[in-house]
């Protein structure tokens, strides 16, 4: 099954490092990224599981919950979440998801259905196990990005989008590009500029009378 932005995100139960979890009650009333890995003790995946333990707060603070998944049993996990706080100085303190049997990573489209999961399976096998979920209060998928093997994630980006997304679905408007918080947003095509001037008392600027910029709100 293929999913698209605005899909609601599969549910399923998992053996996680945290216990057993039903996805969509873990995530309750709040935002949640779902981040996956093709195998553990991976170099590329290793730094990337010490960053998000390192910056968890900024994802807290924004009311996110975090959960990574990889490709196999919760105990690799565990060992391989001491390698993560040796190296990289930051011990992991979401839940990871146990998926040696790939039923997450089918469920999510980032392997095929009829991919077997066998003992002998490599990082390689699993490659396209390199996916980012961003999942809305509504279990709706607000992102998804997918990156190579080869290529570490940029998960301040992440906070960059989730800060973007956050605002717009509070405030009548959009965030151009390389928007960084605090910077001038565009007003929704769907405000008339009547609206507009009760909405942004602070006014705006009319570009074009498709492309009017505020300042941030909120």
């Amino acid at each position: 099954m293929s999913l698209r932005i605005n899909d609601v995100a599969p549910d399923f139960t998992a053996q996680t490092t945290q216990g057993t979890i039903r996805f969509h009650d873990w995530i309750g009333d709040q935002w949640a990224i779902l981040f996956s890995h093709p195998k553990d003790f991976t170099p590329v995946c290793t730094t990337e599981l010490g960053y998000m333990a390192k910056i968890e707060p900024e994802f807290t603070r924004r009311n996110t919950k975090l959960i990574g998944l990889s490709a196999d049993p919760v105990e690799r996990h565990e060992k391989w979440a001491a390698d993560i706080e040796e190296t990289q100085g930051y011990l992991p303190k979401y839940p990871m998801i146990g998926d040696a049997d790939l039923a997450v990573a089918k469920l999510y489209n980032m392997l095929p259905a009829d991919e077997v999961a066998a003992d002998g399976r490599t990082a390689a096998n699993n490659a396209t196990v390199r996916s980012v979920f961003i999942i809305g209060p509504d279990k709706k998928i607000k992102l998804m990005l997918t990156y190579p093997m080869t290529t570490g994630r940029n998960f301040d980006e992440i906070l960059r989008v989730l800060d973007s997304m956050q605002m717009t679905a509070r405030h009548r408007v959009a965030t151009p590009v390389n928007w960084k918080p605090g910077d001038d947003v565009i007003i929704v095509p769907a405000v008339s500029d009547e609206e507009a001037r009760t909405l942004f008392p602070a006014g705006f600027k009319t570009v074009k009378p498709y492309l009017r910029t505020t300042k941030q709100p909120g």
